[in-house]
């Protein structure tokens, strides 16, 4: 393994550019704007080449920030319209009218009585696709409940899954339900009725519930406990921190190694090379497990973070170091692949996965509001952009 790297690295250069095309080049994505899974379900759509169009409110969000550093809207295109006014939904209209695929986050029946709800979109364009991005869907006892990520994934059990057995749950950051259980199921309901909206001609509207998404992710370990593998608590099975052979250890410096060594080599070489005694529990001694992890506990807790590292460097352990975002960015192996580069002074993933034939277009600079209104205009034929921005209503 690699030394330990500095803790904010230099940032790494961006990759050979690439033709801008992406596998969804010629999609045209119209995006009303919002918060969290939304823009990021849209941002995912611009890396792989989609035309996206976010539609900003005058005056933007207390909660976005600086819009110059919000990697979320990078690649996109912005106008700014006011939806609470007839004019700036009618533009809405006029765009949703030559786009392909539609983002709106609003709580259920907000964009209907803005006059932007997928019935009127669609008599405007039949072959739209219109995705609805919300935590608890569009139906439901708590569909016009406020929530967040946490009491979305806390619903869906996914957070009582993570954490030690004898202590709360841990918040597993907003990643498992807003932009997997969320943004991604969008995405990936977006493409697949664009597929049968290009085959039919027929649009339809995709509502893609963070509940659902995060529920659908523990499909597995619903088969697991079917089959008598898996217990219904956290912190005591094979893979959520049970097994001491697939945990996180303190090092002596106090960081942290992360082992995964499940199959029976991989921990033979793990164990090897932590030098375990040779009278150490087994790992398939289910009863002396607590021995075994204070063992492992003991050992990682008597060297550095860098020191195991060159321990189990080159080595089928299954062991890496926790690092940070920023040691992350500068990891040896990311770096060769190029997983994070730094476009226009910010430092961010690089978009993903990667195509063989279609390489994603390098990101362009997050798109300031109403920056574009010249440009989507004439791209999209909506002279009536131009014509006057609407003054924001009360």
């Amino acid at each position: 393994m690699p030394e330990t790297p500095p803790s904010r690295p230099a940032p790494t250069t961006a990759p050979a550019a690439a033709p801008i095309s992406g596998p969804l080049a010629g999609v045209r994505v119209l995006e009303l704007a919002g918060l969290g899974p939304g823009p990021f379900a849209a941002m995912l759509l611009a890396d792989l080449g989609a035309d996206v169009v976010r539609v900003d409110r005058p005056g933007g969000s207390v909660l976005s920030g600086d819009p110059a550093l919000d990697v979320t809207n990078r690649s996109k295109r912005s106008v700014v319209l006011d939806l609470k006014s007839p004019e700036g939904a009618a533009r809405v209209l006029d765009l949703a009218q030559r786009a392909d695929l539609l983002i709106e986050g609003f709580r259920p029946g907000v964009a209907e009585r803005l006059g932007v709800g997928p019935a009127q979109c669609l008599a405007r364009n039949p072959a739209l696709v219109y995705g609805r991005m919300t935590g608890w869907g569009q139906d439901g006892p708590l569909a016009q409940a406020a929530g967040h990520d946490i009491a979305y994934i806390a619903t869906a059990g996914v957070l009582g899954l993570v954490g030690a057995a004898d202590g709360p749950p841990a918040i597993p950051v907003n990643l498992v339900g807003d932009y997997a259980g969320g943004s991604l199921y969008l995405v990936v309901g977006l493409l697949a009725a664009l597929h049968h909206a290009t085959a039919t001609g027929r649009g339809q509207v995709v509502d893609a519930a963070i509940v659902d998404g995060a529920a659908h992710l523990t499909s597995v370990l619903w088969g697991f406990m079917a089959g008598g593998r898996w217990s219904d608590r956290r912190g005591v099975n094979m893979i959520d921190g049970g097994a001491p052979f697939y945990a996180v250890y303190a090092t002596a410096d106090g960081r942290h190694v992360a082992v995964g060594a499940l199959e029976p080599q991989f921990y033979a070489e793990f164990a090897k090379l932590l030098e375990l005694p040779a009278d150490a529990p087994g790992q398939r001694d289910f009863g002396r497990w607590d021995e075994l992890r204070t063992l492992i506990t003991d050992r990682f807790a008597a060297r550095t973070l860098a020191e195991w590292q060159t321990v189990f460097e080159g080595a089928d352990a299954c062991v890496a170091p926790v690092l940070n975002l920023y040691e992350a960015a500068a990891h040896p192996h990311l770096a060769a692949r190029g997983s994070y580069a730094s476009h226009d002074g910010v430092l961010q993933p690089n978009p993903a996965p990667r195509f063989s034939g279609t390489p994603t277009p390098v990101p362009r600079p997050p798109a300031l509001p109403d920056a574009h209104r010249a440009s989507v205009a004439a791209d999209w034929d909506v002279p009536a952009l131009i014509e006057g921005t609407p003054e924001p209503s009360s």
